[in-house]
């Protein structure tokens, strides 16, 4: 029997996911459209409208499929309700690199993750390497640039 992985996410990108899928199923009447209207011009065969209005309904009927896929694995945690002394899916962490600046990341779902704001996924190698880590605990993660080493300074649940 086939087990379904959760997604964790955050509630706000739950929100994004149902704004998203609202969006594109609003969509859908329009390539019809799009579709019906490309048909009327004939030939079908050199008719590039009917060729990109049908790419694109292939396209948003992936994008639908997708995104309600994760919705309905999505389990939702508000990190303002975790509390401890271990990184966890949700928590801030701050981390001082070799240099001693001070980095900020918060542990995310892989559909949230925006590293230029702050937001990792917990699958990324920053991620992993952070999960189950406590303050003063050094962090070594081994990245495409090569090894870097950090030490967690702070987590919070915020």
């Amino acid at each position: 029997m086939a087990t379904v992985e959760k997604m964790p996410m955050l509630a706000e990108g739950y929100q994004k996911l149902n704004e998203e899928l609202k969006r594109l199923k609003a969509e859908r009447p329009l390539i019809v459209d799009a579709i019906e209207e490309a048909r009327a011009h004939g030939d079908l065969s050199e008719n590039a409208e009917y060729h990109a209005a049908k790419e694109r309904q292939g396209q948003v009927e992936a994008s639908i499929a997708d995104i309600e896929d994760k919705l309905s694995r999505a389990q939702i945690i508000d990190p303002r309700e975790l509390s401890g002394d271990k990184v966890v899916f949700g928590a801030t962490v701050t981390l001082l690199d070799e240099d001693d600046k001070p980095i900020t990341y918060q542990i995310v779902g892989q559909t949230e993750a925006d590293a230029s704001n702050g937001r990792i996924s917990y699958n990324s190698p920053i991620g992993r390497a952070l999960i189950g880590r406590k303050v003063d605990e050094e962090v070594e993660v081994s990245v495409p640039a090569g090894d870097r080493y950090y030490l967690v300074s702070k987590i919070e649940f915020i």
